[in-house]
């Protein structure tokens, strides 16, 4: 059984950095890359990130590019998000989903609130 588990997300202040984690089980890891998608409140669904399966490349929405670096530890089969310079813009539910242009997994997601 595919699982993705978020973590990391919190409350912080604007200016403030927070690191995602994304704990994969239930296929192999490697063979696929991965991404990040939120969820501001009331809004729909964004793509921010997807890294490829060896993580040598990356890709980032604009809005957010320069901020957020995505990485990948294949032998502990975790995904992480490293956020940055957070702005209240940045407050939403962060999904980890396998894949890039489809992404047939997700996790349930960890909240991340920018607020003072």
């Amino acid at each position: 059984e595919v699982q993705l588990v978020e973590s990391g997300g919190g409350l912080v202040q604007p200016g403030g950095s927070l690191r995602l984690s994304c704990a994969a089980s239930g296929f192999t890891f490697d063979d696929y890359p991965m991404s990040w998608v939120r969820q501001a409140p009331g809004k729909g669904l964004e793509w921010v990130s997807t890294i490829s399966w060896n993580g040598r490349s990356t890709y980032y929405a604009e809005s957010i590019e320069g901020r957020f670096t995505s990485s990948r530890d294949n032998a502990k089969n975790t995904l992480h998000l490293q956020i940055n310079s957070l702005e209240p813009g940045d407050t939403a539910l962060y999904y980890c989903a396998r894949g890039r242009y489809e992404l047939a997994y997700w996790g349930q997601g960890t909240q991340v609130t920018v607020s003072s």
